[in-house]
Parts: structure tokens; sequence; C-alpha cells
């Protein structure tokens, strides 16, 4: 299975040049689609397979355990799409900050822990991270059925058609574009990525407009210190339209892993000169703030048995409303360490995320219950 993932400009202008995915028919813009977009956004999933496929209608959304692993499986969203909860990410490592013999001990040890859910991006090591983790697939001979790969568009080459999504970076097209790859047996289903709840809306309206395909999934950040999108906008659009949360960055890119405690370490990622906005977040006003609440976590961790990551994955598991949760490792030690939040999670009771949420104050208003 492979999921591919796309990126707008700030700006929606009409290109010249046709992205490589999509058809060059013409369409009309829709009247509802506003002429720019003031964020960067990414903006489609993409997935294919080469097994098969749960109907998308009576489908069971239960969670499953896999008995050898006991690694955790739940639909994406309300499609029949099974995902491991836990998956691998490969942004700054794969290509970058770890060698291609490290990246393979990452994927064997996911992949032989239950992981079936990888994920890359075009722009990532300019390309590299995704022939590296094609590469290792095919030396290791994982079955292709098997595995649900992510990848993300836009960036791509510098040629304008080697970037964007379409002739023009308007819903209408993007929807236009997915349905056209599915339509063509590249793909079995398409989601977003930081998009708005309205922009999403939009695209399922679109698509049923026009007859097309919409949405399934949308992949945003969530952690301890970003809930607003998974717990508040995400549900209404699950309990509405079906779409699910697969979610990033569950340390906060590291802030939550415990390495900044005394400052920024020279062998962090915040210590990379890429990474200066990383940085510059650790050791402002808010980012000690952060600190602080992270050690006043510790003793929740130390009671569960259990380490701060380790606690700070399973919090994010303890969502229902998310499908599968992005890791990111740069060493074989802190992969196993965060894949052992699935044990950890049956732990994640009503008193104790009651008693992380006193600590964090963050916890945000949700204007309805959805599964009432």
């Amino acid at each position: 299975m492979q999921v591919s993932i796309a990126c707008t400009e700030h700006n929606l202008k009409n290109r010249n040049g046709e992205d490589r995915l999509i058809s060059k028919q013409n369409t009309t813009t829709p009247n509802v689609v506003n002429a720019a977009r003031a964020k960067f956004r990414t903006v489609a999933i993409i997935a294919r397979s080469l097994g098969t496929f749960t109907p998308h209608h009576h489908i069971s959304l239960k969670e499953s355990t896999a008995k050898q692993t006991g690694m955790k499986y739940r639909n994406l969203g309300k499609s029949g799409l099974r995902v491991s909860c836990l998956g691998l990410g490969t942004w700054v490592t794969f290509g970058g900050q770890i060698s291609d013999d490290v990246a393979e001990q990452l994927m064997t040890i996911a992949y032989e822990s239950g992981v079936n859910l990888f994920d890359t991006a075009e722009v990532y090591a300019a390309g590299k991270a995704e022939v590296i983790l094609g590469s290792i697939i095919k030396k290791k001979g994982w079955r292709r059925s098997s595995l649900v790969i992510t990848t993300k568009l836009y960036w791509g080459g510098k040629a304008e058609t080697e970037r964007g999504l379409s002739r023009k970076h308007i819903i209408e097209e993007i929807v236009r574009a997915m349905t056209h790859v599915i339509n063509q047996g590249m793909a079995m289903y398409w989601g977003t990525s930081r998009w708005s709840a309205m922009e999403i809306m939009e695209a399922y309206s679109v698509a049923r407009q026009f007859n097309m395909i919409p949405p399934v999934c949308e992949q945003a950040e969530y952690h301890l210190f970003q809930r607003e999108k998974v717990e508040v906008q995400l549900p209404e659009l699950y309990h509405k339209i079906g779409v699910g949360a697969m979610t990033w960055s569950p340390l906060a890119c590291g802030i939550i892993s415990g390495k900044y405690g005394n400052g920024v370490p020279e062998s962090s990622r915040a210590s990379l000169k890429c990474y200066q906005w990383l940085k510059e977040k650790i050791v402002s006003e808010e980012g000690r703030k952060q600190q602080i609440k992270l050690k006043d976590l510790s003793p929740i961790a130390d009671r569960l048995g259990c380490t701060l990551p380790q606690l700070a994955v399973a919090w994010c598991l303890r969502n229902e409303g998310v499908s599968s949760v992005l890791l990111g490792s740069s060493n074989p030690e802190q992969l196993i360490e965060n894949l052992g939040a699935i044990q950890v999670l049956p732990k994640m009771t009503s008193h104790i995320v009651s008693e992380i949420d006193n600590i964090l104050g963050n916890k945000p208003i949700s204007k309805k219950d959805y599964r009432s």
C-alpha cells in the first residue's frame, strides 16, 4: 500500500505545466474556493495497495491486536484500510541524519514489531528518503501488499512540471486529481494533511457534487502541547464524513523526549543549522514552561513504569479518534523505546489522563460530544 501527500504554496496560482499525476482535463473553479490561502498546506494523501480491502460500508472500526507482536491495528477513519496504530517516519533521518544501515535497522525493528505504516516524502533528503525506503523493502523481500507507505507530494524537483499538485492549486482540482489517480488503479484512498476543517469539508462537498472520491483521513500534528485540532475539530469530521486522523510529531520534534531539559545538546536535532527555529522554540519562555510541565509529568511515568516519551506516545494513542501515530527515530534504542508505548496504553485510565490534563492545563473545550 502506498500513500502520498502533496503541498500547496502560499498563493493558489494557475500553472502552465501539468503535474505528473494530474489529468489534463480542464475544469471550472467552484465559487467556494478562496483566491489564496494564508498558510502553506500539505495537501493530499493517496493510498495504493496490491492487497485487498474491506468494503467502505458495514465495516468494523474496533481495534485489533496482533498476537505475535502485540501491535494494535485500527481503521483509517471510516475506510476499510487497517493501519498499525504506530507508524515509522523518515523526516530528517533517512538520507540525512542517519546512515542507510541504521535506516535498515529501524525499518526491520518496526516491521518485526508489527508496524505496517511507513511515512516519507519526495522532498525528504531531496528524494533520497524515498529511495532508501524502497530499497530496504526490496532487499528485505517484504510483501508489498502487507505495507502502507505514505509519501508527500508538491516540492519535488526544480522544474515547474516537477512541483505542485495540479494546474490550479484549488480544492476542486485536487479532488479531481486524486480521483483520477484512484480511477487509474494507482491508489485506493486519499486524504489530506495540514488542512483546516473547513477545507476538508469543501473537498468532501466538491467530491459529492461532482461524483468524485472524497478524502478519508487528515494527517495532523498532535502531542501534549498541540491538541485543539485533533481533539475538537477532527472528531466532528469523523462523525459527519468519516475522516480519520493520522498524527505526527508525538514528541514535539524531540521536545517531550526530555533531552532539552538542560539546554540544547550538540548532537540533537535542534543543534542543526536548518533547525534554528526549533532551538529558538526550546529556549523561549514558552519552551521553558513546557520543560517544567514535563518534569511534573515524570512522576506519572515512573508510577506507570515507563519513560516520559512512552507516556507521551501512549497519551496520543489513548485518543480513540487517532488511527495511527507516526514515530520518528534516529537510532534503534529510541525506536524500541517508543514502540514500548503499546504496553503503556492499557494503563492510560481516565484518572491518569485527568491527572495529565491538570498538569498541562491546556485541554481544549469541545462544544459537543459527538459520541453521544
